[in-house]
Order: structure tokens, then C-alpha cells, then sequence
């Protein structure tokens, strides 16, 4: 179906659900890889009827499955293992994102699928991994941020551990399994040969985690919540301004540290000797923050703005998607892209990235909201089943 991007000729095969999966397969998919989508004919994926409804499908939907051909095979039978087993024959990758154990109780086991051919690559992506005490159990998004360490140095100091508003681990997930996806296709060139690519969302979220664990075992110290400041780094926080908005300030480098001070009339903080440095700004960030403060919130926001961009210190302002709806850097970009449903209504969804200068990505269509929507076209153009046999399968629920 694809011949653009930098993944034309590429086919993969999309087997998750709800998040990490099924976002893998987006991000493949917008850079021009033909992504075959495999549901249930039972329902579906559960994303189909998460939040905004809107025709059928929901708006996630919608932009999850862009760009994909979807079709539908019962994996609780033999004869749809079957066919997805011979889909997966004449494909080059292969994402899922079901608890272990659960490809190879479908017959889909992946020694199998790379015995018949070792080119293929597998990317598997669960909670906890497919080996280890925790394998498994359940895999959600929350758990592996909870047990990944990020949502402990999320919050306010001293207050209860939040999250981040997104779902976090799933994408970062979705991120490492695209990485390996690549990486796999990398070797096949090289080797004829592919690979199994394991992501575990917990892990995912633990390679954020900079080196938080290398401290702890160096120092004892661990990584508390800190608000909006960056611990071990000053400054670097969020401050609020006059008209009661907030303003985020990144002045951590020496340079950066004496520009800022200067702007703000503290020239006396930027030439004392225990500030010239990392170290001792992080020792005393409080006192440089209430200073940064006292300086932001004798002005606008946009007041704010200004005078930090003409010291060349970096700033921004906290957006919502109102303010990101409307800003002239994401429309210079295209990063807001906008899509008809076949309706009369535009949807506006984010665009491709990253941005390629040759073979650049792009939408060419939102995500269906028929199920099976692509039986009949890929069946037949992949599979070579002609329209007695889709029929059949179809009118016995295989399909």
C-alpha cells in the first residue's frame, strides 16, 4: 500500500493493543512503513471506545491508527492463526504488546515465525518483560511508572507522588520499541538476519531516570520531589509572574547564570565566588529562585518573555492546548495537523515526527472506523485469497 518515506517497502504486522503497540506501529507508519493493524472481529481494540466518541470511534482512535490498514482475525482459532502466521511470512516486522506466553498459546510463538524466516524481526513489549519473577503479571502503563521510579520525584516537596497527565510509559515504550525495530532491520541488512527486540515499560521508564540510581548507590542519596526545579541544578525552575501566570527559566550553565542575573539586577549573586559554579548554585538554589522570583513577578508573563529572550537566557511559558492550538511555531512546522473524518468535521492531530529532509513522513489517512476495514484488500493483494474464500471466512467469524 506504502511507497513513500524512508520505510516504503517495509511491512509490518501490529498485534497490540490499546497503547504501546498500537503507537509503535503509528510512529512506523507515519515514517511510510505498511502497517497492517490485526483485531479481533469481536470488538476490536479497546481504544476504539476510550473518551470523545465521535462517529463510531474515538478521536485517539482515530489518530493511533492513522496511516494503518486494518483487518480482522480471530486468534482464538486455529484458522485466524493461521492466516495471521502466513501474514507475518510475507512481513518484515512484527509488534505486539499482549502478556507473555500469550503469541505462543496463539501458535505464533516467535522462535517458530523466525525458524521460517530468520529475516523477521519481533517486537514484543510488556509490562515487566518476557523473562524475570515479574513476567507475568499484568503490564499497565501506571504500575511501571510507579515501579519505574518516575512518579516518586513527581510532585511537590513532601507532597503525595503524582503523574505526568499522559500515558507515559506506554509511549516511551512505544519509543525503545521503534528504536529496536530499526535496529533489527539495520542487522537483517547487514546479516540476513533479524532479531527479537524485548521492551519492558517499566524498564522504559527507568532509562529516563538519568542517574538517579547511580547516585543512590554512590551516595545514598535518593531523588525526592522537587516541583518545578531541577534537583541538583540551579536554576532551572518555574516561576510566577505578575499576572499570576508562570514563567520557566533555565539559567544552570555559568554563562546563562551570570546573563540572568544580570537582567534581574543581581549582579552581586552572579560575582560572588560560591555561585560561579554548579555545585554551589544547587547548595543555595532557594535563595537564587526567591531572587528569580522577585524579579518575575514584578512583570508579565509576556513582560517576562521579552526581556529573556534579549539576554539569550532560555524561557517559556506553560501551555496548555489552547495556547499550542494557536502558536505560529507548531503551524510553521506542521506539527498541527489537521484531517477530515469523511463527515464535514476536521479533527487537528500532531504531526510527524521527526522530520525527514528527503523522505519526509506524512498522514495520508486517519484511522478508519469499520473494523476489518482493509479485509478484502489485504487478503487478497498480500494473502492472494480470492473473494469466495474472504467471503467464507468472513460469514464464519474467522474474520
Amino acid at each position: 500500500m506504502t511507497g513513500w518515506g524512508p520505510l516504503a517497502g517495509v511491512r509490518v504486522v501490529e498485534l497490540g493493543m490499546m497503547i504501546a503497540g498500537p503507537f509503535a506501529g503509528r510512529l512506523l507508519a507515519d515514517l511510510g512503513a505498511d502497517v497492517i493493524k490485526v483485531e479481533s472481529p469481536r470488538g476490536g481494540d479497546a481504544l476504539r471506545d476510550w473518551k470523545h466518541i465521535h462517529g463510531g470511534a474515538s478521536l485517539w482512535w482515530r489518530v493511533q491508527s492513522r496511516n494503518k490498514r486494518l483487518i480482522t482475525a480471530d486468534l482464538q482459532r486455529p484458522e485466524g492463526q493461521r492466516l495471521v502466521r502466513t501474514l507475518i511470512g510475507k512481513s518484515d516486522v512484527l509488534i505486539e504488546n499482549f502478556r507473555p506466553g500469550t503469541l505462543e498459546r496463539w501458535g505464533l510463538d516467535p522462535v517458530d515465525l523466525r525458524a521460517a524466516r530468520p529475516e523477521l524481526v519481533v517486537v514484543r513489549i510488556s509490562g515487566f518483560g518476557q523473562t524475570g519473577p515479574y513476567r507475568t503479571r499484568t503490564g499497565l502503563g501506571a504500575v511501571a511508572e510507579a515501579m519505574g521510579g518516575i512518579r516518586y520525584t513527581t510532585g511537590q516537596p513532601g507532597g503525595e507522588p503524582s503523574r505526568t497527565g499522559i500515558s507515559l510509559a506506554d509511549e516511551v515504550a512505544s519509543l525503545f520499541a521503534v528504536i529496536g525495530a530499526l535496529a533489527g532491520l539495520v542487522r537483517r541488512g547487514r546479516e540476513r538476519r533479524g532479531d527479537v527486540v524485548d521492551v519492558a515499560l517499566y524498564e522504559a521508564v527507568f532509562a529516563l531516570m538519568e542517574a538517579a540510581i547511580t547516585e543512590y548507590r554512590y551516595s545514598g542519596e535518593i531523588r525526592e520531589r522537587a516541583g518545578g526545579a531541577y534537583p541538583g541544578v540551579a536554576p532551572s525552575n518555574t516561576y510566577r509572574t505578575a499576572d499570576g501566570k508562570y514563567v520557566v527559566i533555565g539559567g544552570n550553565s555559568d554563562a546563562l547564570f551570570v546573563r540572568l542575573m544580570g537582567l534581574i539586577g543581581r549582579e552581586d549573586l552572579a560575582g560572588d565566588e560560591r555561585y560561579r559554579r554548579n555545585p554551589g548554585r544547587a547548595a543555595h538554589a532557594s535563595l537564587i529562585d526567591a531572587a528569580i522570583e522577585m524579579w518575575s513577578a514584578r512583570h508579565t508573563l509576556a513582560e517576562c518573555l521579552a526581556a529573556l529572550e534579549r539576554a539569550e537566557v532560555p524561557a517559556g511559558p506553560i501551555y496548555s492546548m489552547a495556547d499550542i492550538a494557536v502558536d505560529p511555531q507548531y503551524r510553521a512546522r506542521d506539527m498541527l495537523l489537521e484531517r477530515d473524518l469523511g463527515d464535514g468535521t476536521t479533527i487537528t492531530m500532531p504531526g510527524v515526527v521527526p522530520r525527514m529532509s528527503e523522505a519526509p513522513g506524512r498522514v495520508d489517512r486517519v484511522g478508519p472506523v469499520m473494523l476489518g476495514a482493509d479485509n478484502d484488500a489485504v487478503y487478497a493483494d498480500v494473502l492472494g485469497l480470492d473473494g469466495r474464500e474472504i467471503a467464507r471466512l468472513r460469514a464464519e467469524g474467522i474474520i
